[in-house]
C-alpha cells in the first residue's frame, strides 16, 4: 500500500490540483468542499498558482487531531500560510521547499502534494496539501 490522501475529496483524481466547491446560486468558491450534499454547491478544481496573503510558523506539536509527528525531539517547525488563489478564493496550507525566515507575503507560490509525516513508514503516510515557492521562470 502506498501513501494515501488524508481526506477525501481534497485533490483531483491525479492529485495534480486540489478541489474546491462554487455555490450554484452566489458563485462564491470556497476551500474544502462541504461534508452536506445540501449545501447547492460543484466541485471546481482550483488553480495552482497564487501569492502568500499571510503566514505563521508552527514551532511547536500541534495537539490532536494532528496526526503528524508529536515528539519535541523529532517535530520541525514549518510553514502555514494563506495562499490566495486569483479569482478563486484563499486556502490555508502548509510551505514547502522554503525556510521560514524566506517566506514573503506576496511571495508567488505553486501547488504540491507532500507527506504529512515524511519520517513515517510509506504505508502509514498521509499526503497533504502544500505550495512550493515558484522557482525562476
Amino acid at each position: 500500500m502506498s501513501a494515501q490522501p488524508i481526506a477525501d475529496n481534497l485533490f483531483t483524481e491525479d492529485m495534480s490540483a486540489l478541489i474546491g466547491a462554487r455555490n450554484r446560486e452566489t458563485g462564491q468558491i470556497f476551500f474544502p468542499l462541504p461534508l452536506t450534499p445540501d449545501d447547492n454547491i460543484e466541485p471546481v478544481t482550483l488553480g495552482t498558482r497564487g501569492t502568500v496573503w499571510t503566514y505563521t510558523v508552527q514551532r511547536f506539536p500541534p495537539k490532536p487531531p494532528y496526526i503528524g509527528p508529536t515528539d519535541p525531539e523529532r517535530f520541525k517547525p514549518y510553514v502555514v500560510a494563506y495562499v490566495s488563489l486569483p479569482g478563486q478564493t484563499m486556502v490555508e496550507s502548509r510551505l514547502t521547499g522554503v525556510e521560514p525566515d524566506d517566506v514573503k507575503i506576496g511571495m508567488e507560490v505553486e501547488f504540491t502534494v507532500i507527506p504529512l509525516d515524511p519520517d513515517a513508514p510509506l504505508e502509514e503516510q498521509k499526503l497533504i496539501h502544500a505550495f512550493k515557492p515558484v522557482q525562476g521562470e
